[in-house]
Formats: C-alpha cells, sequence, structure tokens
C-alpha cells in the first residue's frame, strides 16, 4: 500500500496552507508562545502546565520578571519563568544577585516543584543560563 503524505499541516512543522493561515490569524502573543514551546521540547523539558506539585521537573524558557524580594527577614531573588504555556516562580534564598539572571534570559531549571498562593515555585533550582537576551 502506498503512503499518503500529511498535507493538513498537523504533525509538519506547521506547513502547508492550514499552517500558513494559523500563522496569519495568530496574535504575536500566540505566536510567542508557540516558538517558547518549540524551544521547551527541544531542550527536553517537561511543559509548565504539565509540572505537579512535590514532582522534581526540568524547565527551560524566557524569564519575565527578577525581583528581590525579602522571605523571613532574609533577601530571596525570585524570577519568573515562561515557556509558553504555563510560568512558573524560581526563588533563590539568600540571594540578593545572581550573574545572567535577567529578565528576557532564556534558562532551563531543574527542582522540586511546589504550590504557594496558587502559583508554581521552585526553591535554589539548579539552573544553566541558555543564550542572549
Amino acid at each position: 500500500m502506498e503512503e499518503v503524505p500529511d498535507t493538513s499541516g498537523e504533525g509538519s512543522g506547521e506547513r502547508g496552507l492550514r499552517g500558513f493561515i494559523r500563522r496569519l490569524t495568530s496574535s504575536k502573543a500566540e505566536l510567542e508562545a508557540q516558538e517558547l514551546q518549540k524551544t521547551s521540547d527541544s531542550e527536553g523539558a517537561t511543559p509548565i502546565k504539565a509540572c505537579a506539585e512535590r514532582r522534581r521537573a526540568c524547565v527551560a524558557g524566557t524569564l519575565r520578571t527578577v525581583t528581590l524580594r525579602p522571605r523571613g527577614g532574609a533577601p530571596a531573588l525570585e524570577a519568573e519563568l515562561y515557556d509558553g504555556s504555563d510560568v512558573i516562580d524560581l526563588v533563590w534564598l539568600g540571594r540578593r544577585r545572581i550573574a545572567g539572571i535577567e529578565p528576557g534570559r532564556l534558562m532551563r531549571a531543574e527542582g522540586l516543584v511546589s504550590v504557594q498562593d496558587g502559583r508554581k515555585v521552585m526553591f535554589n533550582p539548579r539552573y544553566e543560563l541558555r543564550g542572549g537576551t
């Protein structure tokens, strides 16, 4: 039996007419989210939306914000990582600054996922900085 090529755009990296129309009608934010999800997949990371509480996970994405926020009287550096599917807060306790941790930076982080105030959080994750800003 002869194999019929898939021209639907499904599973072919959004090629063909359907993919072209989807790119034309998508907002810039949607296109950026799709690109981030592809980058996260290529890193072998788990999508943040699929991360479960009390489980170790490896996530990858772009840092949206970086803030210094005291926790229990001690400094804590907090960064919001976005991968196109969801966000997770990365918190380094006892740190005021980490070189390279800045908004717009691509990074990969690994650690135990917990949930605080309805948001996913990773405390003192292992991390790798990726690419430039």
